[in-house]
């Protein structure tokens, strides 16, 4: 790791806020197993969740959420889990991307990279992806549990208060 990495990961903010939301026509709170996943992974490094929602797959609803919690002071970063993959039904990536300003195309690729070896060559059905909209930064993962864990253990975790340091910059 270089020098400058490892300092800006000193450098970053302890901790952050965060806002969860799974995109799932189905899933209630008490069986967002994903949700409880991303928020008790953020909580246990000592970020913050600000806001926690439950929306369906519907473009407008996404686009909205999306506007109003990047708008908002309260959201560093905000977590989707659902709606990455190639149904007729899961539109969420394809209202993210269009609105996304920065990519932070690393993401979505050393998720299908990691995913490969635990599902095989069904990783590349997945688009996850991340990205900064409005200064905020954003995520957006799969919604299976195994996804979310593989997601926030290898990558959003140990990387996303240096992330949002980046952004503030």
């Amino acid at each position: 790791m270089s020098a400058s990495t490892q300092e800006h990961r000193e450098s970053a903010p302890e901790s952050i806020n965060c806002a969860v939301v799974t995109v799932s026509d189905t899933r209630t709170e008490e069986t967002d197993k994903s949700g409880k996943i991303i928020k008790d992974a953020l909580i246990g490094v000592g970020h913050r969740i600000v806001d926690y929602r439950i929306v369906q797959d519907e473009p407008e609803q996404i686009s909205m959420i999306l506007d109003e919690l990047a708008s908002g002071e309260d959201s560093d970063a905000i977590i989707f889990n659902g709606g990455t993959g190639i149904s007729t039904r899961d539109t969420t990536f394809d209202v993210i991307d269009r609105k996304l300003e920065k990519r932070i195309d690393g993401f979505g690729e050393l998720f299908r990279w990691l995913s490969w070896y635990e599902i095989g060559a069904a990783s590349m059905l997945s688009r996850a992806t991340a990205g900064t909209y409005r200064n905020t930064l954003v995520f957006l993962t799969p919604g299976s549990s195994n996804a979310v864990n593989l997601a926030m253990e290898k990558l959003i975790v140990p990387e996303i208060a240096h992330m949002v340091f980046e952004i503030r910059k």
